[in-house]
């Protein structure tokens, strides 16, 4: 039986030690649901992935899990695209500029056109709408720091988000979750995380500002959530945000952990669908072997 190896990569990172960090084994088909939740535990990264079947299946995709500290997800942007990152650098023997994962929610391809990866989301779908009396207090914000111009709306991809306009970087960078308050609002939604954004960046050359909140994993704030932004890039287009059916996006989160991220969003009305794809780079930190 080969050794599982470990793989620490930095996702939708510009360069080492940006960006959102992320576990990868390989070998890890032998691997019980609670070695799996132990390892990701051990890790303590926002998440931990685990790669089940060391060749190409039947349907062509490569079975993976991912685990946050506290539990497994059906689907999560950033691990997606680091794991297909690794399989690609290091499992295969030939280079291939397209890759297929078998994800709880189903197979999710990724392509990889030079140094950017880039994954398809699933369609979204729109849920639950909030007022800003009922979501101000939970950010610690005033109700006129919320865009009334939009909606605040739970929205899935795969995993869902409760997606919630700011008007400013200063109302974004002050955000702070009141975990209780949080709790009670969701007790009885689909939606349990919350991203925010605004239309002001610390960097000229970006479109918007992103933070990420998703404690209900044991994670207070994400650094770079790619499920997340699916699900933003699609709010967007839906409700013309822009003022246009199509979207091409520079997106950055991660600034006010210390943890810089770049998030690229694509995303177009397509045969009365939303089209969403995310990208970004990936770099390789760490390898090791699991003793």
């Amino acid at each position: 039986m080969k050794k599982s190896k470990l793989y620490i990569v930095d996702v939708f990172a510009e360069e080492k030690y940006t960006g959102n960090q992320l576990a990868v084994f390989t070998h890890a088909n032998s691997f019980s649901d609670q070695k799996m939740q132990q390892l990701a535990r051990e890790m303590n990264y926002s998440e931990t992935t685990f790669i089940c079947s060391d060749q190409k299946e039947a349907d062509g995709g490569y079975t993976v899990r991912i685990f946050t500290p506290e539990a497994e997800l059906p689907f999560a942007g950033h691990p997606t695209l680091g794991t297909a990152y690794v399989i690609q650098r290091e499992l295969l023997s030939q280079m291939e500029n397209k890759i297929f994962l078998n994800l709880q929610v189903g197979q999710i391809p990724i392509i990889i056109a030079d140094e950017f990866l880039w994954m398809k989301q699933n369609e979204p779908l729109f849920g639950q709408i909030f007022e800003r009396s009922e979501i101000a207090p939970v950010l610690n914000l005033d109700e006129d720091e919320i865009d009334e111009r939009f909606p605040i709306q739970d929205v899935s991809t795969g995993l869902p988000f409760i997606i919630v306009p700011i008007k400013s970087l200063s109302s974004v960078k002050k955000a702070k979750v009141d975990q209780e308050l949080l709790n009670r609002l969701t007790q009885y939604t689909r939606g349990k995380s919350i991203l925010i954004f605004c239309p002001e960046t610390y960097h000229s050359g970006h479109d918007l500002n992103v933070r990420v909140f998703v404690d209900c994993y044991g994670i207070p704030e994400d650094p770079a959530t790619g499920s997340a932004n699916g699900c933003l890039a699609g709010y967007l287009v839906k409700y013309r945000y822009f003022d246009k059916d199509d979207i091409d996006l520079r997106v950055e989160q991660g600034y006010e952990i210390q943890r810089p991220s770049l998030v690229y969003l694509n995303a177009k009305y397509m045969d009365k669908k939303i089209d969403i794809s995310i990208g970004g780079k990936v770099v390789l930190v760490v390898k090791g072997e699991l003793v």
